[in-house]
């Protein structure tokens, strides 16, 4: 994959509570960072990144544009606005944070603009994030599946998105999960839970290598330093067959993330 296999969520995470947590995370040996301008927190994104003596260079920096910024006229300022509170000349990865509602701005529209970001040196990859595959299908016609890092989505042993996780491999487009921990679910759950004891792991840990045994990127966050240097872990931890197969029996399409207005149709 282009992106990281392992990064640091900011999702929720507000004001001294994202800088300690991404300077806590630098400071384990995190090089890849996940924020997004709907979440307020860019700016102490960019400070904790300035504060933490790890230079530009080394950190892998994704920010994602809200739907607001994606007609043409406003992308590419929108991301200028984010770049200045990042402390960046640019970003590593900038994403279509959701779809527009309603079609109200064209994917070809907003993928255009976004690919002139990119030609303009703000961000060196581009994607999407919560988008079905009629959704990508458009976006692929748009710029090309070359031009797409990623479609980042809800994706965990509860909903393991198996439709558009053929649809993505095929194109050649990798998948980033976010919410693998099913908000804290799959922490106790009982397959999940004996796995980990096989293993002398954790749950967090299990679910995370899963994930990326199964070829998808992982931005889990937290606010603990044992939380998120455990999390760390997850990168060592080799699951074998029969885990697997316990695991794929977890999916029963439970999703979490599904905002009514702005979701779109999922697969």
């Amino acid at each position: 994959m282009s992106v990281p296999a392992f990064g640091l969520g900011t999702f929720r995470l507000q004001g001294q509570t994202v800088v300690d947590s991404v300077r806590t995370g630098l400071e384990l040996g995190y090089r890849a960072i996940d924020t997004a301008q709907i979440y307020g927190n860019e700016a102490q994104v960019g400070q904790a990144l300035a504060d933490s003596g790890v230079a530009r260079g080394e950190v892998y920096l994704t920010t994602k544009i809200w739907i607001d910024n994606l007609a043409r006229e406003r992308l590419i300022p929108s991301l200028r606005e984010s770049l200045a509170k990042l402390r960046s000349d640019y970003v590593d990865l900038t994403l279509i944070h959701w779809p527009s509602p309603n079609d109200a701005v064209a994917v070809d529209e907003f993928m255009a603009a976004l690919l002139q970001a990119k030609r303009e040196g703000l961000t060196r990859a581009i994607g999407v994030s919560n988008f079905n595959i009629d959704l990508m299908q458009r976006a692929i016609a748009a710029v090309g599946s070359d031009e797409i890092a990623t479609n980042q989505v809800e994706l965990h042993p509860y909903l393991q998105n198996r439709k558009l996780a053929q649809f993505a491999r095929e194109a050649g487009i990798g998948l980033t999960s976010y919410m693998t921990l099913a908000y804290g679910k799959v922490l106790n759950d009982p397959a999940l839970v004996d796995i980990a004891g096989k293993h002398r792991a954790t749950p967090a840990q299990v679910a995370l290598a899963w994930a990326m045994q199964s070829g998808y990127a992982v931005i889990p966050s937290s606010t603990k330093r044992e939380n998120l240097a455990g999390n760390l872990l997850a990168m060592s931890l080799r699951l074998d067959d029969e885990d697997l197969r316990r695991i794929a029996a977890l999916d029963r399409g439970e999703r979490l993330t599904d905002p009514a207005g702005l979701a779109p149709a999922w697969d």
